[in-house]
């Protein structure tokens, strides 16, 4: 039709599901041999259908293209040489690689967020880099943890932090706020040898 807009197909990054019992044994390498970056979430083996039947297990993929692609194009490598199911347009990137692990969903099982494989050289931190609200939520419980332990070191809440594997609260204290957090620290201590 004349002066109407022909829909865009293509998008930067795409997102799939494998089935490792339809999936070529290689079918990572055969990812990897793209040169793309790109994102596994944990084996999905205990998801629930509404039926509360078990799903079949699967993995959840993100790809992460240098440049825009068509369907075409990333259907050629997702249903042809991996003969999984049609790839769709990712829209998030951050709210894909959440689902990966249910972190949004609760009532769905929770799997861990150290199982997220990047390839490719993706990298979580910066593909999943907090909001300015997600950053005040995670320093205000990173300082009411600090007050509720009594923590009077940074190097003791950066040692839990890591023994727990909290690697959201590692960021925000390596990354966002180390300077108000050993100030906080210090305060506390401060006020704990002046009631003393």
């Amino acid at each position: 039709m004349p002066g109407s807009k022909r829909e865009d197909n293509r998008t930067r990054n795409w997102n799939f599901v494998v089935y490792p019992d339809s999936a070529p044994e290689n079918w990572r390498e055969i990812i990897d041999e793209t040169r793309i970056e790109w994102v596994e979430s944990p084996l999905h083996d205990r998801d629930i259908d509404p039926d509360g039947e078990p799903k079949k297990p699967h993995y959840h993929v993100t790809l992460l293209f240098p440049s825009m692609k068509s369907f075409d194009q990333v259907s050629d490598l997702v249903m042809g040489e991996l003969f999984q199911p049609i790839p769709i347009k990712c829209m998030s990137v951050k709210g894909s690689i959440r689902y990966m692990v249910h972190k949004d969903n609760p009532e769905k099982y929770q799997y861990d967020w150290n199982d997220i494989k990047c390839h490719g050289g993706a990298d979580l931190d910066s593909l999943c880099a907090p909001t300015n609200t997600e950053r005040m939520i995670l320093q205000r419980e990173i300082f009411g943890f600090i007050r509720d332990n009594n923590i009077t070191e940074l190097a003791d809440l950066v040692n839990m932090a890591m023994d727990a594997g909290y690697n959201d609260w590692l960021s925000i204290i390596w990354n966002f706020s180390t300077i108000s957090i050993t100030a906080y620290i210090k305060s506390l201590r401060y006020k704990q040898r002046e009631e003393e």
